[in-house]
């Protein structure tokens, strides 16, 4: 079952974009890119730390695995 970026749904919740996220955890608006398309391979702990702290989610409020609730 694949896993789901729910990165958009997040950011339009806080009425947030993509490029405010990515100045406010120093993270390339091209690697947000790769992690909200569901192109990444990998998450670094630390980079999922930063985007729940800034949009203030869980880990589970931005991935879901697909065919569940």
């Amino acid at each position: 079952m694949p896993i789901v970026v729910r990165l958009d749904d997040v950011l339009l919740a806080r009425g947030m974009t993509l490029t405010d996220l990515s100045k406010a955890i120093d993270i390339t608006l091209a690697n947000l890119s790769i992690l909200k398309t569901g192109k990444a391979k990998a998450v670094r702990f630390s980079t999922l730390e930063a985007i729940c702290q800034a949009l203030d989610c869980q880990p589970g409020d931005l991935f879901t695995v697909e065919g569940e609730g």
